[in-house]
């Protein structure tokens, strides 16, 4: 049980929602890896003039993903690649293999690890915390050309 004296709560701010502006990002993966889009959301809160609300993003693929993760060590998304092989092999016999060996594990992962996001927007700045960042997850070996719809909704400047 949490005492009451290590939790605090700032005062509840409220707006209302004014702007719904949306964007289709496209990006080219190399292939299997992550590739940080934290960039390219920050730009595109601050082109709809964002103030405060939820930056949605949506990856509109089944074989790659979206993730928030530490942006500091690049060896946490080495392991993490790792980790996600590891749940789903390649070699575990999928019946599922119309585009090649990994196209089931790359179904696997993205079921795993999800296809979208949901950031708040507070004072036009992304609300991350200081080591984590907006990562594209391609689960497939080859390169990819991806989409992801971004769409902020809340109150602009």
């Amino acid at each position: 049980m949490t005492s009451a004296k290590s939790v605090t709560r700032s005062a509840p701010t409220s707006v209302q929602a004014t702007t719904i502006a949306s964007s289709l990002l496209t990006v080219q993966t190399p292939g299997r890896g992550f590739t940080d889009l934290t960039s390219e959301a920050a730009k595109f809160t601050n082109e709809v003039h964002a103030r405060d609300g939820a930056l949605t993003l949506f990856i509109r693929h089944t074989s790659a993903s979206l993730t928030i993760q530490e942006n500091a060590d690049p060896s946490v998304l080495v392991d993490l690649t790792t980790a996600l092989s590891r749940l789903a092999p390649e070699d575990a016999g999928w019946t599922h293999d119309t585009e090649g060996p990994d196209d089931m594990p790359a179904h696997i992962k993205t079921m795993l690890t999800g296809a979208s996001l949901q950031v708040p927007v507070l004072n036009g700045k992304l609300a991350l915390g200081t080591w984590q960042a907006i990562y594209l997850i391609e689960h497939r070996k080859r390169p990819h050309r991806r989409e992801i719809v971004l769409q902020f909704i809340g109150s602009n400047q």
